[in-house]
């Protein structure tokens, strides 16, 4: 473990908001390793659950100097602007790895969100397939990886980024994406947010495992009005064809209708208008 890599005292602040919330984390921070600076808190996640980290172990950073989204696309991850973590998950044996994913992203975007709305009262919306949006621009990216063996699933980390203040973001994200803080015009509790975000994902994937996922899903609809009647595009034989979402079905995939018939889709081969 590099110098950068080498945790640090978890802030006061943070301790106090994840002990009021302790009755609903089940576990959740209570393997906890804070970061001022790290490269990827999903990679430190990685390693502690492959040496056998319980559900719950969380990972927590100020910064990451090698962040990264969807196909690892980069994430841009500033000292104090924002809010990055990580978690270890161990769901019931799959051998789908990837549709476990889908199910935690899915989930987590609501736990998140609700997160938000609770702690600061931002309405934001869920992107499909694992953005949170505010005013129509980018304030949260949420990643899933599954890690698999011979027996199937091992185990799943789950790393989000919340922008809490704003920053001098690169050229691609300027006008795209956007903070709490410039949203609310405020200054927000970014542990209490945390803390609140952990104690809903502990919550919410509680109930997915007991049999929720209906439930959950109808949540998920509702917090993402795009997912239904919005314009978008889909690649159809190396071009791009105007359609209308039409949903998400019950393995996390968008529907889009398009020339009177709805089609599945996944990220790469949809663009939103």
């Amino acid at each position: 473990m590099s110098v950068a890599e080498t945790p640090s005292a978890a802030p006061p602040d943070l301790l106090a908001a994840l002990d009021a919330r302790r009755g609903r984390l089940a576990g959740f921070a209570g393997v906890l390793q804070y970061f001022e600076t790290v490269g990827s808190t999903n990679d430190v996640a990685a390693r502690l659950a492959a040496a056998g980290a319980p559900q719950g172990a969380t990972v927590v950073a100020e910064a990451q100097q090698r962040g990264r989204g969807r196909v690892n696309r980069d994430w841009f991850s500033p000292q104090g602007s924002g809010l990055y973590a990580s978690v270890v998950l161990r769901p019931a044996p799959s051998r789908d790895p990837l549709s476990v994913a889908a199910s935690v992203t899915l989930t987590a975007g609501v736990a998140i969100a609700e997160a938000v709305r609770e702690t600061t009262g931002l309405a934001v919306e869920i992107k499909w397939p694992n953005d949170l949006l505010a005013g129509g621009r980018k304030l949260c990216g949420i990643l899933a990886e599954a890690a698999a063996g011979a027996g199937g699933l091992e185990h799943v980390v789950l790393g989000f980024g919340v922008n809490l203040r704003a920053a001098s973001y690169p050229p691609p994200l300027v006008g795209r994406a956007t903070s709490i803080e410039e949203e609310l015009g405020r200054a927000v509790d970014g542990s209490a947010l945390l803390a609140e975000a952990l104690a809903r994902l502990s919550e919410r994937l509680a109930e997915l495992e007991a049999g929720g996922f209906d439930a959950m899903l109808h949540r998920w609809r509702e917090l993402s009005p795009s997912s239904a009647g919005a314009r978008v595009e889909v690649a159809v034989e190396g071009r791009w064809e105007p359609a209308r979402t039409a949903g998400v079905d019950r393995d996390g995939a968008l529907l889009v209708s398009r020339a009177g018939t709805v089609h599945r889709v996944i990220a790469g081969e949809i663009r939103w208008l």
